[in-house]
C-alpha cells in the first residue's frame, strides 16, 4: 500500500504551481510599522527559530488584507526547499536543501489572486562551505532569525492566468 502524501499536489519530486500555502506556522512572527506615507506602508518582519517562513508572511498579508507589495530579507534557516520551474512539465522541480544555510539574499512580492494575496519569493543561500543554492521558495524553516523589510503598496495588483506557461503572473494592467 502506498503512503498517503502529505501534500497531495506534490508528486515524484515536483509540485504543482497552484498548491496552497499552510498558514499558522509562525507563531514567533515579530511585527513593526516603521512609516506611513501617502498609503504606503513599511515594516519590519522578524520571524524566530522554527518559523516557516512562506506561511508567515501568507499569514501576515491576510492579516493586514495586503493587495500588492515588494520585500527583501536576510537571515539563516535549519532547512528548505526551493524550486526550479520545468516548462515541459508545466510544474517546480523541488530542490531541498536539508542543512543549515545562511539566506544570502532574499527577494519577493505580493499580488491578488483572485481576492487572496499571495506570496512569491526567490532566495540565494550558502552552506558552511560557501556553495550557494537558489531558485523559487517553496518553504524554510527559520534558524535563528530571519529579518525582512517590507513595503506595502495601496494599489492592488492581480495574478492572471498565463495560458502558455500555466503559472498566474501578476498583470498589472488589470484593476
Amino acid at each position: 500500500m502506498k503512503a498517503q502524501q502529505e501534500n497531495p499536489d506534490q508528486h515524484e519530486g515536483y509540485l504543482s504551481p497552484s498548491s496552497a500555502v499552510a498558514t499558522g506556522k509562525a507563531p514567533g512572527m515579530k511585527v513593526r510599522l516603521l512609516a506611513e506615507n501617502r498609503g504606503v506602508k513599511s515594516y519590519a518582519i522578524v520571524l524566530a527559530k522554527g518559523d516557516e517562513v512562506m506561511s508567515g508572511l501568507t499569514d501576515f498579508a491576510k492579516q493586514n488584507k495586503v493587495t500588492s507589495a515588494s520585500f527583501t530579507a536576510i537571515g539563516a534557516f535549519s532547512r528548505a526547499t526551493v524550486a526550479w520551474f520545468d516548462d515541459s512539465r508545466k510544474e517546480f522541480k523541488l530542490v531541498p536543501i536539508e542543512q543549515q544555510v545562511e539566506l544570502v539574499s532574499m527577494i519577493g512580492n505580493i499580488a491578488l489572486s483572485g481576492d487572496q494575496p499571495v506570496v512569491h519569493a526567490h532566495v540565494s543561500v550558502a552552506s558552511s562551505d560557501g556553495a550557494v543554492r537558489g531558485g523559487h521558495l517553496i518553504n524554510a524553516f527559520v534558524f535563528p532569525t530571519l529579518e525582512l523589510f517590507m513595503t506595502v503598496y495601496p494599489t492592488p495588483l492581480h495574478k492572471q492566468l498565463d495560458e502558455a506557461t500555466g503559472l498566474k503572473l501578476i498583470d498589472p494592467s488589470v484593476n
